[in-house]
């Protein structure tokens, strides 16, 4: 078994080049989530400049809402969140973090741009026992779908697609 790798966040791009498909990771620090509603209004706002404060230079985003039932991943492949991905990567995102498998297209633009995709184990009562604190930072009208920022502590994810190169049947 490989031995899990500690990252603290922010990701550095040297820390993510060194990553493989298959690595075992664990995230201590602040992370974004985002997924159907919330991460296309995220890629409207890089678009036009208009991030304000909100730095995703080294992130990573976790395809989930958040709610009292706990977090979980959800399906990055949806055309809402898969779509995300090249522009939220280009402005600073290393890491997404979901579940199910991504076009060849959308692992093209994760290598051109420097990032990567990981899973999750699908287990809500791990995940949400790792985040120590939760922040609503964009669309509130949204929900438990709006952007949040975790602080995470030993959140555990594997790479799943790095450099252009996949996990099968993830």
């Amino acid at each position: 078994m490989k031995e899990v790798k500690k990252i603290n966040m922010p990701i550095s791009q040297e820390q993510v080049n060194e990553l493989e498909v298959g690595d075992f990771i664990e995230l201590t620090g602040y992370i974004f989530t985002g997924r159907d509603a919330a991460l296309p209004k995220l890629v409207e706002l890089i678009e036009k400049d208009a991030l304000e404060d909100l730095n995703l230079e080294g992130s990573a985003i976790f395809h989930t809402a958040v709610s009292a039932a706990g977090i979980g991943p959800t399906s990055s492949n949806k055309f809402e969140i898969e779509s995300s991905i090249p522009a939220l990567s280009k402005a600073g995102v290393k890491i997404h973090i979901g579940k199910g498998e991504l076009r060849s297209t959308t692992i093209d633009e994760l290598k051109r741009n420097g990032s990567i995709y990981a899973i999750t184990p699908p287990l809500s009562a791990l995940l949400t026992s790792k985040a120590k604190s939760i922040e609503v930072v964009a669309f509130p009208d949204e929900g438990i779908e709006a952007l949040h920022k975790l602080y995470v502590e030993n959140f555990p994810i594997v790479i799943a697609a790095a450099h252009g190169r996949i996990m099968k049947d993830c």
